[in-house]
């Protein structure tokens, strides 16, 4: 025995200590040689490019598939027998969940440098504003629509994220899914933060002039708005993730939430002197047009050009289009006296609600859909 062998084995200042020697074999992993082993490039799964992305390399199989990988079955369940992911948890069927990929390739790098440039522009806005004195200048009546109605729309940001993207991106069958979702969802609610902080300053700027508790009154009970909070929350009380993002971001963010930000907000703010607001408001429009309608439709699309089940998908979509389009064509035909409050009116209702619809049937033109005849509000 050599004297290193003694200082493995021999326990110093213990007595005699009995441990099995040290023995390689070639069972270990490291043995093998696999197929590609010497490549410096991923390759279990496709890439959508020539070469995989950074987006890919993060995301794609991260959550894995019984389908793909897991023999053994899921490794997350419940107690009462529920699986970890569930295909049954939507309508939608697919011969390949992992193909899909988010056109923004989100992940979590490019999730906190997008919110935080968010968060800043909005937060710059309003400091060159108040240093500015720009407030001055602004229609005092323009202020009571501001509390009544531009902070009325943080409850829609706060349960369409909360409710209805937070257990989308949870039940949603792959991780490229889960991530574009997720993401949508932190979208909404740092927007609905966004409000109601502007909501505070106003308050603090004007005082008793601005009414920073009026939104809660006018979500509840203000008829321009039961229309949007009745589609709100029945979207919030459907299950199907997929079916639930669709009836957000195909249906009701074209058709009541462009209806209010851009046509509404936009349009309005600025004739009476109020360049902010639209700022504001302008980060979760772009952040919508941008990133959120884009993944959506890339997801849809990839679902309606399923090889297998495309067909079945459309019929789907087509089916939620009819349940879901006369709540939203009903939410935005209830805002039109809205149109009438201001004092200044730059723009009808008529001609606002005919732009959204156009754009609505743009979107739905892009996926191959159409609404169904007789559908309206």
């Amino acid at each position: 025995m050599s004297a290193t062998d003694g200082a493995i084995t021999k326990g110093v200042g213990r007595g005699s200590r009995s441990i099995p020697p040290i023995v390689l074999t070639d069972a270990e992993a490291g043995a093998a040689e696999f197929a590609s082993s010497n490549s410096r490039s991923y390759n279990y799964f496709e890439p959508k490019g020539r070469r995989a992305t950074k987006y890919e390399d993060v995301t794609v199989d991260v959550q894995p598939d019984p389908e793909k990988y897991l023999t053994q079955g899921w490794i997350l369940g419940w107690a009462n027998g529920d699986i970890g992911y569930d295909a049954n948890w939507t309508k939608i069927k697919s011969s390949n969940w992992h193909r899909f990929r988010d056109p923004n390739e989100e992940w979590e790098r490019t999730f906190y440098i997008n919110n935080s440039n968010s968060v800043r522009q909005v937060r710059q806005n309003i400091d060159n504003a108040r240093s500015e004195d720009v407030f001055d200048d602004w229609n005092k009546s323009w202020l009571e629509i501001l509390a009544k109605h531009f902070s009325t729309w943080s409850h829609v940001d706060q349960g369409l994220g909360m409710y209805v993207f937070m257990p989308a991106q949870r039940a949603a069958m792959s991780n490229m899914h889960n991530n574009a979702i997720a993401v949508n969802c932190m979208h909404k609610l740092r927007t609905a933060q966004d409000i109601i902080l502007y909501n505070m300053e106003l308050e603090e700027v004007f005082g008793s002039d601005f009414d920073d508790k009026i939104h809660q009154e006018v979500w509840m009970n203000d008829p321009s708005w039961q229309g949007v909070r009745e589609n709100v929350e029945r979207i919030i009380n459907a299950k199907d993730w997929a079916e639930t993002t669709f009836a957000a971001n195909i249906i009701f963010e074209p058709l009541v939430g462009e209806l209010f930000r851009s046509q509404f907000v936009m349009r309005f703010a600025p004739a009476h002197g109020d360049f902010l607001s639209p700022s504001i408001i302008g980060v979760s429009e772009r952040e919508f047009n941008e990133r959120d309608l884009r993944y959506t439709t890339d997801m849809m699309r990839d679902m309606l050009e399923d090889p297998e089940h495309g067909e079945a998908n459309k019929r789907t979509m087509e089916g939620w289009l009819e349940t879901w389009t006369p709540y939203s064509m009903a939410a935005a035909k209830g805002m039109e006296p809205l149109w009438s409050e201001p004092e200044i009116q730059p723009i009808t209702f008529e001609k606002s609600f005919e732009r959204v619809q156009s754009r609505f049937e743009e979107i739905l033109s892009d996926l191959g859909l159409q609404v169904p005849k007789g559908v309206t509000a």
